[in-house]
């Protein structure tokens, strides 16, 4: 795959969350270059160009990253943590999507950096039209920064 057209990066270890998400951004034509990553190390080894993802061009980055806090071997908030502390990532808009309604968690990832933070709609049709709204404003609507 040529990760210079990837526009989405989808890091979320949930199944059912990730093709809710999938599905949603594919019927509003927002996920035609996405990647989906089941971990934080996955994630890191993607963005940073290490393990099964070395070669890859640290400088080819996703228009945006949607990332959960829960995952295994390396939670959201580490990877969070890592990409806005490393200048070649750290304007990349980070949109944490996650079940978490907690205030420490809504707190930390702000604190961390990120641009934008979403808690999981329970019902399917308000996640739908959460996810498609956000696809749209951070694909279209958002005019990224060229540092």
């Amino acid at each position: 795959m040529n990760t210079l057209e990837i526009e989405v990066l989808l890091v979320e270890d949930n199944p059912d969350d990730a093709a809710l998400t999938i599905r949603a951004l594919k019927k509003h034509n927002l996920a035609n270059k996405l990647v989906h990553l089941k971990n934080g190390a996955e994630a890191l080894d993607f963005i940073f160009g290490t393990g099964e993802y070395a070669g890859k061009a640290a400088d080819d980055m996703p228009k945006v990253i949607l990332l959960d806090l829960k995952m295994p071997k390396v939670n959201g908030l580490e990877v969070l943590a890592r990409l806005k502390s490393d200048p070649a990532t750290k304007t990349t808009p980070v949109v944490i999507l996650t079940s978490s309604a907690e205030d420490p968690d809504i707190r930390k990832c702000y604190e961390l950096g990120a641009n934008s933070y979403i808690v999981k709609p329970v019902e399917f049709d308000n996640f739908s039209k959460t996810v498609a709204d956000l696809g749209f404003y951070w694909m279209v609507l958002n005019k990224p920064s060229k540092i």
